[in-house]
């Protein structure tokens, strides 16, 4: 019969160390909230007390401030399509890099991850010609190209070092029963990178999401995103901190339900990687 574990002293400093640890994640969340709440002059006077009443007038006016409808959208557009297109390739990039290790696509996969320690700071001159060279600046699909482009080495080398442990003799089987090269990826091998799939989509879309450099190098005013529509509230001689909570606030929405919705998959990644480790 397995033994009962004890609950030793060790445990409870390290439950203490852990929630600890905990609150003071939970620290700069509680300032975003409780601020989006209060007025201007009471975030000056003392920006870590409760707020008095919970009324939404700072959400009605940072609402109509920055058209949250719109920028929400161009958001949603870029993240989602950036996302799912840096899912697809980069998973099939990995699965022909893993199954077909010739020279040269060693020698790539060590390129891209030589890419990853690249700063994106040493490259922003060099990007704002090459944007402005192919005309993909104030583009939908210029923003897209350079989220695949940044994004790509990461997503890759994730799904390279999780489609190593899934066994060849699955696509072997499936090979002798008469599928196609494409069908053995799509219909055997892509469903079972579900767990590492939703890791690579989770780190985009807090990257996307929330990245300001690319977009204000990239964008144009027609297709502004989120972060750079929060930056209005920040002027020369002035800063809206008020309003501006309010809006950090409700984008913090969406990646909440988002994270949500994708956590028992979550759990499942964490708990495959550990096996599999």
């Amino acid at each position: 019969m397995p033994t009962k574990q004890r609950y030793t002293p060790a445990n409870f400093a390290l439950e203490l160390i852990g929630a600890a640890a905990a609150l003071i994640f939970l620290v700069p969340f509680y300032f975003l909230l409780a601020n989006s709440f209060k007025k201007l002059k009471d975030i000056l006077l003392n920006a870590a007390t409760f707020p008095e009443s919970l009324g939404l007038d700072n959400f009605r006016r940072a609402w109509v401030a920055i058209d949250f409808p719109k920028v929400f959208l161009n958001s949603f557009l870029i993240t989602s399509v950036s996302v799912l297109l840096l899912v697809v390739i980069s998973s099939m990039m990995a699965y022909r890099l893993v199954r077909r290790p010739t020279t040269f696509n060693k020698l790539l996969l060590t390129v891209l991850v030589a890419a990853m320690i690249i700063p994106f700071q040493s490259v922003m001159l060099p990007l704002m010609r090459i944007t402005s060279l192919f005309e993909l600046r104030g583009e939908f699909y210029g923003i897209v190209i350079c989220y695949m482009g940044f994004g790509i080495s990461l997503s890759m080398f994730l799904y390279h070092g999780f489609i190593k442990s899934v066994p060849l003799e699955i696509e072997e089987a499936a090979v002798v029963d008469g599928c196609s090269p494409y069908g053995v990826f799509w219909r055997i091998v892509f469903p079972l990178l579900k767990p590492i799939g939703v890791t690579v989509a989770i780190l985009n879309v807090l990257w996307i999401w929330n990245d300001y450099l690319l977009p204000v190098l990239v964008i144009n005013d027609a297709m502004t995103t989120i972060p750079l529509a929060v930056q209005k509230f920040f002027g020369q001689y002035l800063r809206k901190w008020d309003l501006a909570m309010a809006a950090l606030t409700l984008s913090t929405i969406p990646i909440v339900i988002f994270f949500l919705m994708l956590q028992k998959h979550i759990i499942e990644g964490i708990t495959a990687g550990s096996v599999k480790g």
